[in-house]
């Protein structure tokens, strides 16, 4: 239940009042002085506590609509619905405005077309040892040379103050789908010579640290898909799998990792600009490897998880 901002009792309060009065000997103005609320409430409430009524707000929706959609005209919106009728549709055939066919697939919970089908179970799935599976995606980061209205806001003498874009810069990340280990890279590009180096450097990397990669999984962009990628993936030893398309959360584990990479490292302080913002990578990095507890992992640190598997 919400109460409004300004309500000065709450549903135990109220018994209080009511308990006060008529058990506690109080009058009335005492009690209601108590409360901080006046005399014709403490009245109102110490009736429905009489009555035995909950002690909570009634709805304020009325109790009939008679202009209300009849539930026949309903049920044949819902089935034109599920034919997959859009609500303009909807409303040309059936002679109606379209802001009342609105309102009846939103009470029917079907504004929107994903809601015909049933919701698809999630499918969570984590390898078992490190290094059965890497993630590896790319997040594309716009260069700036001074703050912009995403940090400094609007309409407060900033508006003629925006950042000037000078390129993009591309964030490459790898991570474990195990003990979610990460490593990340700011290159110049997404193309597939640079997906490449960024691979082989990805997989020494986890290597320095007992991590075997065999398996690595990507989205389907063209530094992908290309054959130079397919080649140096053999030449490495490792199987590539790829997502389904239209599907990132095949990658999840990645996508997950560029959310987290986004709210505390790119969005999460002032920059004044992209080179500053690079430098506070490593130092983030390091700490949501190291010191950062991850709920997935039992509130564990990816390096904590990779050391207990290493002992086992």
């Amino acid at each position: 239940m919400e109460l409004h901002a300004n309500a000065r009792l709450t549903p135990h309060s109220r018994s209080l009042l009511c308990e006060r009065v008529r058990e506690g000997g109080w009058t009335v103005a005492e009690a209601a002085e108590a409360a901080g609320c006046s005399e014709r409430t403490c009245y109102r409430w110490l009736s429905r506590y009489d009555a035995e009524e909950p002690m909570t707000d009634r709805s304020s929706a009325p109790r009939s609509v008679p202009g209300r959609t009849s539930a026949e005209v309903e049920r044949l919106i819902e089935q034109l619905r599920r034919c997959r009728r859009t609500s303009v549709q909807i409303a040309a055939e059936l002679n109606m405005p379209t802001s009342t066919v609105c309102a009846v697939l939103g009470r029917l919970g079907l504004n929107r077309l994903s809601r015909l089908e049933p919701p698809e179970p999630p499918n969570r799935y984590c390898r078992r040892h490190p290094g059965e599976l890497i993630h590896v995606d790319v997040k594309k980061l716009g260069r700036f040379d001074f703050p912009g209205h995403r940090v400094t806001g609007r309409g407060r003498g900033h508006h003629r103050n925006k950042a000037r874009r000078v390129g993009w810069e591309f964030v490459h990340v790898a991570v474990d789908d195990t003990s979610r280990l990460a490593y990340v890279e700011i290159l110049e590009n997404e193309k597939a010579p640079t997906c490449v180096a960024f691979l082989r450097r990805a997989i020494d990397w986890f290597a320095a640290r007992g991590v075997t990669v065999e398996r690595v999984m990507t989205d389907n962009g063209s530094g992908y898909r290309s054959r130079v990628h397919a080649a140096a993936v053999e030449d490495l030893g490792v199987r590539h799998l790829r997502t389904r398309p239209y599907r990132p959360r095949t990658n999840g584990k990645a996508e997950r990792f560029i959310q987290t990479l986004q709210a505390e490292w790119a969005y999460a302080a002032v920059y004044s600009s992209s080179r500053h913002r690079r430098r506070a990578l490593d130092p983030w990095l390091s700490y949501y490897n190291c010191r950062r507890p991850h709920s997935a992992l039992g509130h564990k640190t990816p390096l904590s998880l990779l050391e207990a598997d290493e002992r086992s």
